[in-house]
């Protein structure tokens, strides 16, 4: 007997339960793939971890003694020679800050002093060659360039500054800017006015910022630079107007537009 589909005939829909559990099947098996690719990447990285344990418990080891040899060095080397340093300097830098306010022998006496020591005390050289690993060392350098500097040894000034490094607001444009003075006396305004530029570009403060830019541009006019030295100029009387420098900008400000 033939058979037939009854008009209007349509297909039973899925139950609403049976499509929830349908859903529900392809999210557990999603699930289950993904936990078991972290299975799989957490077993491969226990295996490569078995495989390398010896070196990576040796590099650990490494790290951890380089850290204690850190921490001991500060504790138990550097700290102490610091101390050792800052006594040790402290008769140079009385002699140091004696020159200072001293002229003429006695001047160039008391920075031989400084620089040689005296009365078995050790001089800036002999801090240098001791401690020059230090922050007092680094110092010594600097004492020692400016005590060159005041007594015409200007290729040792040099040498002294810059293997001086520091972060102040003050001293560290001043010691920039004595090595472009030691430049000058030996007759290289190329030089110097580089370090003079360095010098004010280094910190932006009403001591040495106009102080340098001065010394820049009076550096610039010798070489012949009237617009360079204009600029200079002209940036003491825009930037630092109460500065000792500003009184004398327009001494030289008509010779650096007489130039151009």
């Amino acid at each position: 007997m033939a058979t037939y589909k009854k008009r209007g005939y349509k297909p039973k829909a899925k139950k609403e339960s049976d499509a929830v559990e349908e859903n529900f099947n392809e999210e557990e098996s999603t699930t289950a793939e993904v936990f078991n690719n972290l299975d799989e990447g957490a077993n491969k990285t226990e295996e490569w971890v078995s495989e390398n344990q010896k070196p990576i418990l040796i590099g650990i080891g490494v790290v951890v003694v380089a850290v204690l040899g850190y921490l001991a060095f500060t504790k138990f080397v550097q700290e102490p020679k610091e101390l050792d340093a800052a006594n040790d300097i402290a008769q140079a830098q009385i002699y140091f800050e004696d020159a200072l306010d001293a002229s003429g022998k006695a001047q160039d006496s008391l920075y031989n002093l400084a620089l040689q020591g005296g009365n078995g005390k050790f001089g800036l050289l002999d801090v240098i060659d001791s401690y020059g690993s230090t922050a007092t060392g680094n110092l010594a350098h600097y004492y020692a360039g400016i005590a060159y500097l005041n007594t015409g040894e200007y290729k040792e000034a040099i040498n002294h500054l810059e293997q001086f490094s520091s972060d102040d607001e003050i001293i560290a444009p001043l010691a920039k800017g004595a090595i472009g003075d030691a430049f000058m006396q030996l007759n290289q305004p190329e030089e110097a006015l580089d370090y003079y530029e360095k010098a004010a570009k280094l910190r932006k403060n009403e001591f040495t910022t106009p102080k340098f830019l001065l010394k820049a541009a009076i550096t610039a006019l010798e070489l012949k630079d009237g617009e360079k030295a204009e600029k200079y100029l002209n940036q003491i009387d825009a930037e630092y107007q109460d500065s000792a420098e500003a009184s004398e900008v327009a001494i030289y400000l008509g010779q650096a537009k007489a130039m151009q």
